[in-house]
């Protein structure tokens, strides 16, 4: 499995299908696995999409309606009996708290791994760490709801013909880029004469929500935008009415984010037939997928 991926483990809403399970969508990304939103069954399509449990490394769940967090208890379970030994990290809107803990603990068992806790009292970030920086906005679905912006730091990437004329290799290289200069030969060589900055890509994920400014700035310019379509536009009045975006609504915030791929979700059970949700969002966004059970999107 690429460690730059998006699995979907299921792209239902509230309702299971014979073909869609609750939502569900683990990033795997360099030595991180971020799970997004465990709904009900999210241990099984581990199974059968083959991939570890044990990648998980922080689950986010950004709202306590069931279908986004009844399979948080049994993942937590699932790790304690593999016996991780990393510490598994949990973000969510503080004022859920209470439905976190009756989460945690709906059942017996001893723990014997790390849990932490991160309630998100207010937007701006929610992690950061030498390799990524999260940050968590405030959607519009009639509860505390986040949506969450996954930014890849900057990388210095080395130029090795640079490097080769300036005298420098092995343990110095690591060095000039710890010390930003180095004194070669009596001649001075900084970072950036033997050097680039890659910039970094950003995932952003918004399940569950009105059309809104804090869905096209958490979206902004993102690699890869993960967005719930629940209804078409047919049935935007239910949309309306449930708080939820239409595939053409989703479409509409992707181009206006100025992202490079967008990824439809969290469909509706009435809906037998995706392929109208890409219809009705690529007239707008072209670069479109439409979610399915256990697809695997690199990026």
């Amino acid at each position: 499995m690429s460690q730059r991926c998006l699995v979907i483990l299921g792209c239902s809403s509230q309702q299971h299908t014979r073909t869609r399970n609750h939502g569900a969508y683990l990033l795997l990304w360099k030595t991180e696995g971020f799970l997004f939103d465990p709904g009900e069954g999210t241990q099984r399509q581990f199974i059968f999409a083959n991939v570890a449990p044990t990648s998980v490394t922080r689950i986010f769940i950004s709202h306590f309606h069931g279908d986004h967090c009844l399979g948080l208890g049994s993942m937590l379970m699932r790790l304690n009996l593999d016996k991780v030994t990393h510490p598994v990290h949990c973000y969510y809107p503080a004022s859920g708290q209470t439905y976190f803990e009756r989460l945690r603990y709906g059942s017996i068992y001893h723990q014997q791994i790390e849990i932490i806790e991160h309630p998100i009292f207010a937007e701006g970030v929610a992690h950061e760490d030498e390799q990524f920086l999260i940050q968590a906005r405030f959607l519009e679905h009639g509860v505390d709801n986040l949506a969450w912006r996954v930014i890849e730091k900057d990388q210095i990437k080395f130029d090795q013909k640079k490097l080769e004329q300036a005298g420098i290799f092995g343990p110095n290289v690591r060095l000039l880029k710890q010390k930003k200069e180095l004194i070669i030969q009596g001649k001075k060589i900084k970072l950036e004469d033997v050097s680039w900055v890659r910039k970094g890509d950003v995932v952003s994920i918004a399940i569950d929500t009105l059309f809104c400014p804090a869905l096209v700035k958490i979206a902004d310019h993102a690699k890869l935008f993960l967005c719930e379509s629940t209804y078409l536009e047919s049935h935007k009045h239910l949309a309306e009415k449930h708080h939820h975006l239409t595939a053409k609504q989703a479409a509409k915030a992707a181009l206006e984010a100025h992202v490079d791929t967008l990824v439809l979700t969290h469909f509706s059970a009435r809906y037998q037939d995706l392929n109208e949700f890409f219809l009705e969002a690529s007239v707008i966004f072209p670069k479109t997928i439409v979610a399915e059970d256990l697809k695997v999107i690199p990026f």
